[in-house]
């Protein structure tokens, strides 16, 4: 694991298709020192080329949001990957965010800062561990980002999973505090709103107990996360290059939409239109629910074939990217309600999710007539009713219907992967994502080459691109 400490991030247009990022590094025998500020902003863009960048569209081919057509993508879509594939990803997690997060929380005590300031930055450091358990398994967490140990210990993914809940209870208390808030602008999410950032961290929880399938735990977690969207957590973009939103620069600068394109499987879940819908008989619209905006929100067609739409939607230069948002925190509450509360609750919170889409929810320049999301009633998930025509039990078609809004709703994030290997054992409600290739789905991140070359303590031997994670077994 690198040992330097990464003090600025700057935005690259062109390069990696990470996206772009080079970090300045400094001799850690001849330290230089920054203010907290510079470094907490830092850190939180690098969260944003983590949540929303290459380890999103990386997930988003495993998980069927995207197709790779050609070089490097291809081999990802083909499951042909090498350790090296993932250096750049590593490092996003470990040296952008996590090694930021920790010198901002550092350097604020250092001038005498904590309350709010150190509870957002141990956000930004569990959001960030949490996230890498998810993709890799077992990782570094309490040894990781400390410049003397060489080799720092992973540790085992449950046990890092309890340690981030610790992690968020304790930021959790620290942004209660109501005193330090960091300087104005720094925080290029909240701008210090220790509110939102409390309502963000239990929307993490929620999120983090639902990968560990401790559902009464993330509905509780839920229910005082993120209640509105003005509250979520989106990755801010503006109209210069190097802050713009980073599908636009892949997709439209970079122009690597000739390498990757949106699946047949996720445009045949919301394209209304039978003529250009590539499996006609996978849309899930009825008579309570059309899609048509948030197809049109999400995509367009191109010669290639459907891509995300750069022009005036999901991956337009100032669309704001989520990370944490209102939709997710619904839909928790929605699917934990259900497993932990009955059938009843899952409905509830399912339609207060439709209700908020019906007014066009987290979509952008939205034609209002093209949405429709009424709510549903008991009857319509009993054997016959419009989600249930095959006559599974009531409470399977309640549950198969809120996974699918989930995987729809959380196209392009990570979380997509998440949810694919989280339910991929129950076969009657899981969404139907299938294989590129062979009959077996993918189950994790690569651990790098640059860890396997560097750190002694990686896992051996080293698991496998199809052996699951311990959450998921």
């Amino acid at each position: 694991m690198k040992k330097y400490i990464y003090y600025l991030i700057i935005l690259s247009t062109f390069g990696a298709c990470s996206g772009l990022v080079e970090g300045i590094n400094q001799d850690p025998n001849n330290l230089t020192s920054a203010s907290y500020q510079n470094i907490l902003t830092g850190a939180e863009v690098g969260s944003i080329i983590l949540y929303t960048g290459e380890s999103a569209r990386r997930a988003g081919i495993f998980c069927g949001y995207y197709t790779g057509i050609d070089r490097q993508h291809l081999g990802f879509s083909n499951y042909t990957l090498t350790t090296s594939d993932f250096n750049s990803l590593w490092y996003d997690v470990y040296v952008d965010t996590y090694r930021n997060a920790l010198e901002a929380e550092r350097a604020a005590a250092s001038e005498g800062i904590t309350g709010i300031t150190k509870g957002i930055t141990q956000v930004l450091q569990a959001q960030a561990i949490g996230t890498a358990a998810s993709l890799y398994g077992d990782v570094p967490f309490r040894e990781a980002g400390q410049i003397l140990i060489e080799n720092p210990a992973y540790e085992d993914q449950i046990a890092v999973y309890a340690g981030v809940q610790d992690l968020l209870d304790d930021a959790i208390l620290n942004l209660q505090s109501g005193t330090n808030r960091p300087a104005g602008r720094s925080d290029i999410y909240f701008d210090g709103d220790a509110t939102k950032w409390i309502r963000a961290a239990y929307t993490l929880k929620a999120r983090f107990f639902m990968h560990t399938k401790e559902y009464s735990s993330a509905y509780n977690a839920a229910l005082q996360g993120i209640n509105s969207i003005s509250s979520a957590m989106y990755a801010p973009h503006s109209s210069g290059l190097q802050a713009s939103n980073l599908s636009y620069l892949f997709f439209e600068i970079e122009v690597r939409g000739s390498d990757v394109i949106t699946s047949n499987f996720m445009t045949s879940l919301v394209q209304s239109n039978a003529s250009t819908n590539p499996i006609p008989a996978n849309y899930r619209g009825n008579a309570k629910t059309d899609e048509t905006g948030r197809f049109n929100f999400y995509f367009l067609t191109n010669s290639l074939g459907v891509q995300p739409n750069t022009l005036n939607g999901f991956a337009a230069q100032t669309a704001p990217a989520p990370v944490v948002t209102y939709e997710e925190n619904l839909l928790i509450l929605a699917e934990a309600g259900f497993r932990s509360q009955g059938f009843n609750t899952g409905l509830t919170h399912l339609n207060e999710f439709r209700t908020f889409m019906a007014t066009g929810g987290y979509l952008r320049n939205v034609n209002l007539s093209q949405v429709k999301y009424d709510a549903y009633v008991a009857a319509d998930f009993s054997n016959g009713g419009m989600e249930n025509l095959d006559g599974i039990s009531a409470d399977d078609a309640l549950l198969r219907e809120i996974l699918e809004e989930r995987y729809v709703s959380f196209f392009s994030q990570i979380e997509g992967f998440n949810d694919m290997r989280r339910t991929l054992n129950e076969a009657t409600v899981r969404v139907p994502v299938q294989p590129n290739v062979g009959n077996q789905l993918p189950q994790r991140f690569l651990y790098p080459q640059s860890e396997l070359d560097r750190n002694s303590s990686t896992p051996n031997p080293v698991p496998g691109f199809f052996q699951a994670t311990d959450v998921n077994n």
